[in-house]
Parts: C-alpha cells; sequence; structure tokens
C-alpha cells in the first residue's frame, strides 16, 4: 500500500514534488474512495491532470524508473549505466543526482525507502521503518560510506559487496534478506504500464484467460462493457519457423529460430453471433482480435490483465495516458473497479494520468484524489493536489464543477492556445 511516491531532479522535475495517496480529512466519498488500515486511511488512488509536455507522463516514468532500479540493480555490471536523466534546463542541476522516494505499508509496518542516483553512480540510500509512529533507520548510505543499524542485522558485512552503481537493499535481498525481500517483493507488485503501446501487456491477459479462477472475472467484464462479442477463444501452439516468410534473410530466420525455440504463438478470437433476415440467431463466426476489432477493444483487452492482476494482489497500477482509444464510458469502467468492494476486495491503488476530463464529473473522485502538473516559466514541472489549491484564501468546496472549473483554466495545468484566427491570418498572408 502506497502512501507517498516523491521525485526531485528527474526530467522536468526539478524540486521534490510529492504524490500523497494519505487520505485528508474531507468527508466526500468515504464508503468507496479510501480505505482504512491501523495506521492510517489511505486513498484508492489518485488521478493526474496537465497540458501536453507539462510533466504527467514524466512523474509516471519516474515511478518506471524507481521501480526498474530497484529491482534490476542486482543484475547489471559495475559499468552499466543507469539511464537517469536530471533536470537540465538549471545549472544548478544539471550535474547533480536525482532523487526517488516511496514510503509505502508492509504487513502494516511503515518503510521510507529512497536513493539519490546519476547516470554512474548511487550517491545516497536510506531505509527507514516505522512500526509504530516513530521512524527508526536501518542503514544510511552517503557517497562511499554504508551505515547498518542493529535494526537491520541482514545487511551487516554487505558493505563492501556492494558496487558503486548497485543498490545496498538489492544487495540483501540477493543474501536472502528477511526485510529486503518484502520490499522487493513489494516493488514488484508497483506496476506501471502506458496506455499508448500496450501490446506487451497482453501476455499477462493470456496467462489469466488460462487460469481458471481468474479467467471468469475477466470475461464478465469484458461482457458488462459490451464490446460486442459474446466469448473468447484462444489458440495457442508452438512456434514454427515454417510460417516465417519465404523472402526473409536466412540470417534472420536463424536468429528468430534460436530466440523463439520453446516459445508459442498465440492466437485470439472473438466470438460474434451471426443472425438471419429474421433476426434470429443461426450461429457464430470468429473475428481476429488484433486485425478486426478496434483499437479500443483491443487497449482493454490488452491492460485488462495487469489491472486484474493488481486486484487479486493488492498491489499498485500507474498507468500513463489510460483514456488513450477509449471511449470515456470505458475508461471510467476501468477506474471504478478499484473504487468496487467486489472487484477490489485487497485495496489496490490505481494511479493515472489523463486528458478526460469527464472523470472530473462523473469519476466521484475526492478532492486530495486530483492532481495537476503545469510547467512554470523556466520549464521545471510542479504537482498539486485540488485539496491544496487555493482560491482568495480558501480551499476549493466540493460542490463546486471540477471539469468546468479546470477547463476555464481556474486550476491552471491547461495549455494556453491563444487567438488560433490570427495564426490563421498569419499563415493565409504568406
Amino acid at each position: 500500500m502506497l502512501l507517498e511516491f516523491s521525485v526531485g531532479n528527474f526530467l522536468s522535475f526539478k524540486a521534490k514534488t510529492t504524490l500523497s495517496l494519505a487520505a485528508t480529512s474531507i468527508k466526500e466519498h468515504i464508503d468507496t474512495n479510501i480505505f482504512s488500515t491501523e495506521r492510517r486511511d489511505l486513498l484508492k488512488g489518485a488521478v493526474i491532470y496537465g497540458a501536453n509536455a507539462s510533466g504527467k507522463s514524466n512523474f509516471v516514468r519516474a515511478m518506471s524508473t524507481m521501480r526498474r532500479l530497484v529491482l534490476q540493480s542486482f543484475d547489471q555490471s559495475s559499468t552499466d549505466e543507469l539511464d537517469v536523466t536530471p533536470f537540465l534546463l538549471s545549472t544548478g542541476t544539471e550535474k547533480s543526482p536525482s532523487l526517488f522516494e516511496a514510503i509505502f505499508l508492509i504487513d502494516n509496518i511503515r518503510y521510507r525507502y529512497g536513493f539519490e542516483v546519476d547516470d554512474k553512480q548511487v550517491h545516497a540510500e536510506w531505509l527507514f521503518e516505522a512500526p509504530k509512529n516513530a521512524e527508526k533507520p536501518m542503514f544510511l548510505r552517503e557517497g562511499d560510506g554504508i551505515e547498518v543499524t542493529r535494526n537491520f542485522p541482514e545487511g551487516r558485512d554487505l558493505e563492501e559487496r556492494t558496487r558503486d552503481n548497485a543498490l545496498f537493499l538489492a544487495v540483501a535481498d540477493q543474501f536472502n534478506g528477511r526485510i529486503a525481500k518484502k520490499i522487493m517483493k513489494w516493488f514488484d507488485n508497483f506496476i506501471t504500464i502506458s496506455g499508448l503501446t500496450h501490446e506487451g501487456y497482453k501476455g499477462v491477459t493470456f496467462g489469466m484467460l488460462e487460469d481458471k479462477q481468474t479467467s471468469s472475472k475477466l470475461l464478465n467484464f469484458y461482457k458488462r462493457l459490451d464490446l460486442g462479442f459474446d466469448d473468447i477463444a484462444i489458440n495457442k501452439k508452438p512456434f514454427d519457423a515454417k510460417e516465417l516468410p519465404n523472402d526473409m534473410p536466412e540470417s534472420l530466420v536463424r536468429q528468430l529460430v534460436t530466440d523463439l525455440e520453446g516459445a508459442y504463438k498465440i492466437d485470439i478470437k472473438t466470438i460474434h453471433k451471426k443472425y438471419n433476415d429474421q433476426g434470429k440467431a443461426v450461429g457464430d463466426v470468429e473475428f481476429d482480435m488484433r486485425s478486426q476489432e478496434s483499437s479500443g477493444t483491443n487497449k482493454i483487452f490488452n491492460i485488462s490483465g495487469p489491472v486484474f492482476d493488481v486486484l487479486n494482489d493488492g498491489g499498485v497500477l500507474v498507468v500513463d495516458e489510460l483514456d488513450a482509444s477509449l471511449h470515456p464510458l470505458l475508461t471510467l469502467a476501468v477506474t471504478r473497479l478499484f473504487n468496487s468492494k467486489q472487484f477490489n476486495p485487497n485495496n489496490a491503488q490505481l494511479i493515472f494520468a489523463t486528458h478526460d476530463t469527464n472523470l472530473l464529473y462523473y469519476g466521484n473522485y475526492r478532492r486530495d484524489q486530483i492532481y495537476f502538473v503545469e510547467k512554470d516559466q523556466y520549464g521545471a514541472s510542479d504537482m498539486y493536489s485540488l485539496v491544496e489549491y487555493k482560491e482568495e484564501g480558501k480551499t476549493i468546496r466540493k460542490d463546486r464543477s471540477f471539469e468546468k472549473d479546470y477547463i476555464e483554466g481556474r486550476y491552471g495545468a491547461i495549455p494556453f492556445i491563444g487567438n488560433l484566427s490570427n495564426v490563421v491570418t498569419e499563415w493565409q498572408e504568406k
């Protein structure tokens, strides 16, 4: 369960910026949008708005970058670069490390873990544990030094085994550290996906459809969405090199045969009813999912696997451009899964970036779940929630029309288009 995520000096985020899923004291949607732990009430997610190039995707990328660095750190060599880009529009930050920090709950214990890294090495790293209210350090890393406290015995004698470009937490995990393993598992359930390039996620969907325990949930979800088909058929067969094009270069064929040895080709078909002239169903017709169904149907299918996987495990799902290619009602249906006690019994959380302003009205989001991102005159992104936004010194009331106010620019974080008629006139005069 995620409480906070922070990033600083990374891509367009110059200053440390935080998204919090700790519920504030406001009273709207208490029964659906929050859940209680022994520590405090938490939000089931957040929605991020902003103009194009404002930094929404960069914030999602910060989350995916932290996850990647944590899970892949130990597998890298000492010469590998970390692929981290700081805020480059300031002389004060362009050569400084980037900061990533997450605060989360595991077994009702609060952990705060973070690090500062550049493309070459880890400059700082820290882990704090709070079984009750007060934090206690587990380990602190600064430059070349790593201080392991008595609260983290699994990290002892591993200091010298840690490369400059490796995270100490990942090293402790490799040596079977109890706490490190729990934290690594938490990051493994901290999933980030793209709503634009979603082809790579359909393997997760296939796997869930092959499992009897999870396939019924997905099929029922598809039927609720009224996507136009009645059922799905999956055809899975071993890779056969004979099916490759005849004009493919021989060297490429040999490489594919080697790379795809033991792999399977999976075809997905949607089942549609066929009717006679009297409107009576007379049989079924199979459509190829990829070529004969809409891009929106393909997207729903591809991302439904990760969505329900997170719902089952009670993890965190972060999606960039969730609404791309989707009808607003389909986007709404996905978001409502996380506010449903039926579909979300394990309190999974959904964070997503979108341009779909309909959700500001129909989505039933609390003010502390709505975030806006915008850039200042120096190209630096800032992020703030609607509950933090002040108008004439007062917070925005819950009965305001959030969608209308946002479109009118009342909360910022929208593009400044200017007078388009002037643009057309100038173009015609050339």
